[in-house]
């Protein structure tokens, strides 16, 4: 596994936009890469405006993190749903994803500042 996922410390400040507005700023995301998919970031739940978000029916899941819950966004214009996830108890080996959320780049922005 340790080949297969690497959990690193993401450099700079990171956010995440929807609809216009500002859901999460950080300088504690973790970039998390899974084999030869992209690099995801990952923000504590601290730095989401989790008021935004409402828990999803929408469960998956993997063999290397564990189950995956899901989260859409409520924008002033639309719901995105499904924009984001989360391990609530992830597999111990990808421990340090508790906690953190991720998104999906199609459906909200994320970017380094």
């Amino acid at each position: 596994m340790a080949d297969y996922i690497t959990i690193t410390a993401a450099a700079g400040t990171w956010v995440v936009r929807a609809g216009g507005a500002v859901l999460g700023e950080t300088n504690g995301a973790l970039a998390l890469k899974e084999g030869d998919y992209p690099e995801v970031i990952y923000f504590p739940r601290d730095d989401i405006a989790m008021a935004f978000l409402e828990s999803s029916p929408t469960k998956t899941h993997c063999p290397h993190k564990g189950d995956a819950s899901y989260f859409s966004i409520h924008t002033k214009s639309t719901i995105i749903e499904d924009a984001g996830w989360s391990y609530e108890a992830p597999n111990e080996a990808v421990a340090k994803i508790e906690g953190y959320l991720a998104f999906y780049g199609n459906k909200v922005t994320v970017e380094q500042l």
